[in-house]
């Protein structure tokens, strides 16, 4: 690896160690084992750093989601047996990846102050609502730009707000089922 994957490597375990706040541009350097001085020169602050560390760690995330998920599903599975067994795989992923989860509800709690957060988390918002969307749709990307839009807003919702609960209290968190049961109330 070069300098810059090192120091990409070495942010993303200080996101893990430390949170996104906490995290020092020495921090990361001594986790990459890379200069100080290589922060600025490949990312120009350690706040993109740490921004693109997390935006990568959540693509992945979502990469390795996606390419689990075919084999736990039944071919035509109906909606909400679907939906039901994503979020089981979801809960699943809360718990390895916990300090990046805190992290990222960290950094929604600062986004009235870090204008620079706000506008790369909006962007890579509209990216997480199209795959959540083909995730927990099943539907082809691309397909119907407004029902992607329209399900990746509230299924990011729906995560968002899930994590919150579990990061407060896992063992009442709802599995795949019971949301699924929840959902058949409310549009019943």
């Amino acid at each position: 690896m070069g300098n810059r994957e090192d120091l990409l490597a070495g942010a993303k375990q200080c996101l893990i160690d430390k949170g996104y706040t906490r995290t020092t541009a020495r921090d990361i350097a001594r986790a990459s084992g890379v200069s100080l001085a290589a922060i600025g020169y490949h990312f120009k602050s350690k706040e993109t750093l740490l921004n693109e560390a997390l935006f990568e760690v959540m693509r992945e995330w979502g990469e390795e989601l996606a390419a689990t998920l075919p084999a736990g599903i039944e071919p035509g599975a109906a909606r909400l047996d679907r939906f039901a067994a994503v979020w089981d795989r979801v809960l699943e992923s809360f718990e390895r990846l916990r300090p990046l989860w805190v992290t990222q509800l960290e950094l929604l709690g600062q986004v009235e102050h870090l204008p620079e957060v706000r506008a790369q988390l909006a962007a890579a918002s509209v990216e997480a609502q199209a795959g959540l969307a083909e995730l927990f749709g099943g539907g082809e990307p691309g397909a119907d730009p407004e029902r992607e839009r329209l399900t990746g807003a509230l299924y990011q919702a729906l995560l968002t707000g899930f994590l919150a609960q579990w990061l407060l209290d896992p063992g009442r968190a709802l599995s795949g089922r019971e949301v699924a049961a929840a959902l058949r109330m409310v549009t019943a």
